[in-house]
Parts: C-alpha cells; sequence; structure tokens
C-alpha cells in the first residue's frame, strides 16, 4: 500500500499534461477501501502533510501533478463494481476505468453515456473529479449527469455518504454536485452510484468533408438549431492529416474541416434525423457527405476522431486546449484560433465536441525549443483569453488543474473566487488537499 521506491514514485510524478514543475512526491499511497483512504487523511490532517489524489494520470490540466513533500493517493485498486438492473444503477469504486464500466454494466443491457476520447484508460473517479465529457455529451450530458450518489473522505478523514441510487432525491443541499468537478480539493471521492440508462440502440452516422471551415460551422449551427444529434464532432485539416498519416483510411487531405455526427432515435428515426444532418451539411458547401448505417464504417470514423489527439501527438509535444463558447460563437473561436496560430507562428490544430461548443486546441510545440515554447505558451494564454471575452469557458471538460487556474478569476470574476475560497477553507482548513490545483 505504501511505496517509497524512487524510481515508482518517478512514474507518478505527472499525468498527461506534463506539468513541467512536477514536484517529487514523500510516498505513493495505493489503498483498495474507503477506511485505508480515511487513515492516511486523517494522519495527514494532524502532521499537515499535503495530498494529492490521482487516479489513472490520463489528465490533461495537471490535476494529479505531484508536489515536493506531499503524498500521492492512488485510486488505482479501488476497483469494485455491483450493478442493479431494477433501479438502473452502478455502485463503483474510482479506481475502475471508463471501459470497464461500459462493458460490466453492458452484460445487464445497461449503458453509462459519458465517453471521454480515452474512455478505454481514463478511470471513473478521475471521470468523476473533473467532471469528464465526451463525444455524445451534445444530447446526453456530461459526468454529474450520472453521479446520484457518492462516499468521499473529507480533509481530516471523515468519511460522509451523499445522495444514493434514487432518481428524485430534494433532501438538503445538492452536495454531490459540489463533489463532482472539485479535482480532489474538497474530499477524496471513494465510491460512486451512477445512474445507467437502456442499451443505445443502433446509429446512423453521417460523415462530411469541407472546402472552408466557415462552411464546416455553418453546417454544425445548423444541425444543431434543428435536432439534438447523438454526436457530432469536428476535426480541421492539419488533425484529418494527422489522423490519415496513422490510419490511412482515405482521410480527404484537402479538406478544410470534417464532421462526424450521428443519431440514435429510435427505428427509423434514426435514418430520418441522419438526412436532416446529411441535408444540411449540403446545404452548407460539403464538398462531400454521406450516411451509413453500418455499425463498423460508423464506428470507423468515431474511432478516426477519438485518435486525433494521439495522432497529432506524434507531431511533437502538446499543450493541450480545452475551451468551450456558446455555440453561435463557435465559427469566432475557430477563426480567433487561427489568427493566434498567424501572429505567434505556431501549429494549432482544432478538434471539438462542435455539438456542444467544446473544443480542444492542440497546440504543437518544442519545449526545448525556447523560443518556440515560449510562443506556444503565449498562444495558450491567448485561446483561453479569447474563449472568455466570447463568453466561454477555460475548460469544458478536462478541469483547471494547475496549468489553468491564473485564467479562472478572469472567467468567474473576483466574488466567485473569493466564495470558492470559502468552500474550500470550510472543507480543508489545512489546505492538504491537491495544493496548487484551481486556487
Amino acid at each position: 500500500m505504501l511505496v517509497i521506491d524512487p524510481d515508482i514514485l518517478d512514474g507518478y510524478r505527472q499525468d498527461r499534461a506534463f506539468d513541467p514543475d512536477a514536484g517529487t512526491a514523500l510516498a505513493l499511497i495505493r489503498p483498495t477501501r474507503t477506511d485505508q483512504v480515511a487513515a492516511v487523511l486523517k494522519w495527514a490532517a494532524e502532521h499537515r502533510i499535503p495530498v494529492v489524489p490521482r487516479g489513472a494520470g490520463t489528465g490533461l490540466s495537471g490535476g494529479a501533478t505531484a508536489q515536493n513533500g506531499a503524498l500521492l493517493l492512488s485510486t488505482e485498486r479501488m476497483r469494485d463494481i455491483t450493478v442493479d438492473q431494477v433501479t438502473r444503477t452502478a455502485v463503483v469504486q474510482p479506481g475502475l476505468l471508463n471501459a470497464e464500466v461500459k462493458r460490466t454494466v453492458a452484460e445487464y443491457g445497461l449503458w453509462y453515456p459519458p465517453d471521454p476520447s480515452s474512455f478505454e484508460i481514463c478511470s471513473i473517479g478521475g471521470n468523476a473529479a473533473t467532471n469528464a465529457g465526451g463525444l455524445c455529451c451534445v444530447k446526453y450530458g456530461v459526468t454529474t449527469d450520472y453521479v446520484l450518489g457518492m462516499e468521499v473522505v473529507l480533509a481530516d478523514g471523515t468519511v460522509v455518504r451523499l445522495g444514493g441510487p434514487r432518481l428524485k432525491d430534494s433532501a438538503g443541499l445538492s452536495l454531490t454536485k459540489l463533489f463532482v468537478g472539485s479535482e480532489g480539493t474538497l474530499g477524496i471521492i471513494t465510491e460512486l452510484t451512477l445512474r445507467l440508462l437502456p442499451a443505445q440502440p443502433p446509429q446512423s452516422t453521417v460523415v462530411a468533408t469541407f472546402p472552408t471551415l466557415s462552411a464546416a460551422t455553418a453546417a454544425i449551427l445548423a444541425i444543431t438549431g434543428t435536432l439534438r444529434p447523438s454526436m457530432l464532432e469536428f476535426m480541421d485539416s492539419i488533425a484529418i492529416n494527422a489522423v490519415e498519416d496513422e490510419l490511412r483510411m482515405g482521410l480527404d487531405r484537402a479538406a478544410a474541416g470534417l464532421l462526424v455526427a450521428r443519431s440514435d432515435a429510435p427505428g427509423e428515426h434514426a435514418g430520418y434525423e441522419a438526412d436532416i444532418m446529411l441535408a444540411a451539411c449540403e446545404k452548407a458547401g460539403a464538398t462531400e457527405a454521406f450516411r451509413t448505417d453500418d455499425p463498423e464504417e460508423g464506428e470507423a470514423f468515431c474511432a478516426a476522431r477519438r485518435f486525433a489527439i494521439p495522432a497529432m501527438e506524434r507531431k511533437g509535444p502538446l499543450l493541450l486546449e480545452d475551451v468551450g463558447v456558446p455555440l453561435p460563437r463557435l465559427g469566432d473561436l475557430i477563426d480567433g484560433i487561427a489568427e493566434i496560430a498567424r501572429q505567434r507562428t505556431v501549429v494549432i490544430s482544432v478538434i471539438a465536441h462542435a455539438g456542444d461548443g467544446n473544443t480542444h486546441p492542440l497546440i504543437v510545440h518544442d519545449p526545448n525549443d525556447p523560443d518556440e515554447s515560449e510562443r506556444a505558451h503565449l498562444a495558450f494564454g491567448e485561446i483561453m483569453q479569447l474563449a472568455i471575452g466570447l463568453g466561454g469557458t477555460i475548460t469544458g471538460e478536462h478541469g483547471v488543474g494547475r496549468l489553468k487556474k491564473a485564467w479562472l478569476p478572469d472567467q468567474v470574476g473576483p466574488d466567485v473566487m473569493a466564495l470558492t475560497r470559502r468552500i474550500k477553507d470550510a472543507l480543508d482548513p489545512h489546505g492538504i488537499l491537491n495544493p496548487g490545483a484551481v486556487l
């Protein structure tokens, strides 16, 4: 349970944000039960030792970055799951991967919708800590929409149980919502009660390529203004070519943008919605657009979109953005990012959960080149300021972590920051939980 081997500790210093300021932890603790987590936090509180919670280490905002002299508490070995088919709920420990939860509940004819692109490697506890989203959020919502209850250990080691397997529960403050997305700064989640849905119906998929970014954004707005697809994803030219370099699936390298849209409406209605989306793409000026009801063909294009970030990582280290705007401002955001890339002379690819306005600008840079690294980091901040100026957010699903906290006050304002600090101080008066993250 307790690890002090320097070689092992080194493997836990960073998450996928690869924060260069990562410290060296005092020790790594890998509990399997809630009472063990409680004992660790009680001891840490008594001795004023910081604790950095960690899931699978796939976070993209530096939320699990090790700190000098802190304990790293990994939930990776907390892996129990129980499914109740009648209430359509699952009680899970945080170390299970998102994909493992999906596979387990599927055996009962049920479905857990939140689906980050990293669903095969990210943990359900990390999903809750960051309020993760994914490709089908446009229709089905994000993690917080599926958390009915939890067990959480507070900074002093107190264990509290919030909510439960009830679809309707208005008793007291909605504290489960407070802890989802809190990034381990208010408590450590050791168990989740998740709401499940019946298995997703067969989907009809539309794929379209566009000669200009404005044509692609016009199609996005036309689709979202008419219906709610089960998926509406976007890749720009840079991402298209990066994916094609790796997968060789015949994507149009000359396209300025590619959309992958899906409908899972019951029965023949899926085809009806797909035809509406297809017509919207054609009217917006798509170079090519087609519909498929073949599950394997449709999933291949979804897999291509999921592969965009790994494909871009083959081009060089990334600064990964996660900014979102109201849908009518999506075109302004994409155009603004292109202008920032031009002014800073850096490569920025934009992929997006286009149906909900959540974009992932991917800034390629060489951290060993001081000039290029400086330009990339300037672009990183300018993109967040652009999103804020458009009425948007600095993070739609990855969390604030350590990389984005400098811009949080600009988005939410001083009064909200003061309220956030009051909540943090009330639940963690000695500031031992994930210090340096968010605040």
